[in-house]
């Protein structure tokens, strides 16, 4: 199976052409596939598909690296935007509307290596997070082993909990950022941003994600962390969000707008899988 190896500051996907037949692979081969050390290695599998929404261009699927599916990915849907462009089918400044497990999202490459996405209105309704909570709040105190922890909730296509911390280097974040993912609140587990602002245009992000764990960049983190700041007055319209692997834009004026995000995405090398489980 050939494939593209590729990466949004830092979170690296292996990509597959699909677009004759959609990729149909087992949990098990994708977690071969995922391993760093006997396999290609990424923390997702990306394939680019024929459309199933006749108002769209492309379909994309996502995978984690133990096999899980994925509604959504914002470092990833660049990656295709980016491979789309290569491959001749995306010409630069083009909008485009492409179809991610959770819906379509429009996007626009802007130079070879840089890529904006429309990634639809955040929600912050708890049954379409999902989250099981009573009613809508800026916050959720959940229970942890080390005690409540307060966070925001919200879908970008995939649900996160957003925690405002005022270190980063804190190691309980080692341990706390698996107990969210995982937490029975999010019935379908949640991706744990944690976010320290330095600014109203300024904030630093670590994530731990579902499926893949500490990850060094999170596309839908940024733009969790930028929506759930923005909602409560905290941050203005245009923020920059630094990652361990590097720099997204988040822009979003409120609700009732969509939010865009902007960012790199880039090609490492080319190869075939031969090791199918």
């Amino acid at each position: 199976m050939r494939f593209s190896k590729m990466h949004g500051i830092g979170n690296d996907f292996v990509l597959v052409d699909a677009r004759r037949a959609p990729l149909a692979l087992a949990p098990e081969a994708i977690r071969a596939l995922a391993d760093r050390h006997t396999g290609v290695g990424c923390d997702q599998l990306l394939s680019v598909e024929a459309p199933r929404d006749s108002s769209c261009a492309f379909y994309y699927g996502i995978w984690n690296a133990d096999g899980s599916p994925s509604g959504q990915c914002g470092n990833g849907v660049r990656c295709v935007a980016a491979w789309l462009h290569r491959a001749g089918a995306l010409a630069l400044e083009q909008a485009v509307r492409i179809e991610s497990p959770s819906g379509p999202v429009t996007v626009r490459v802007l130079d070879a290596g840089r890529v904006t996405v429309d990634m639809g209105e955040p929600l912050f309704d708890p049954p379409r997070i999902p989250l099981l909570a009573d009613a809508r709040a800026d916050s959720y105190a959940l229970a942890l082993a080390e005690g409540p922890v307060e966070v925001g909730a919200v879908s970008m296509g995939n649900p996160h909990a957003v925690v405002v911390v005022p270190d980063l280097a804190d190691p309980a974040l080692e341990r706390i950022g698996p107990q969210l993912t995982t937490h029975p609140h999010f019935p379908q587990g949640a991706n744990a941003g944690f976010v320290q602002v330095l600014g109203r245009g300024h904030l630093r992000l670590r994530v731990h994600e579902r499926g893949a764990g500490w990850t060094q960049a999170c596309g839908t983190g940024a733009c969790a962390a930028a929506a759930v700041l923005r909602a409560r007055g905290l941050v203005d319209e245009c923020v920059q969000v630094d990652l361990p692997g590097g720099r997204l834009q988040i822009d979003w004026p409120g609700a009732g707008h969509t939010l865009w995000m902007t960012g790199p995405a880039a090609f490492a090398f080319e190869g075939e899988w031969l090791a199918h489980a």
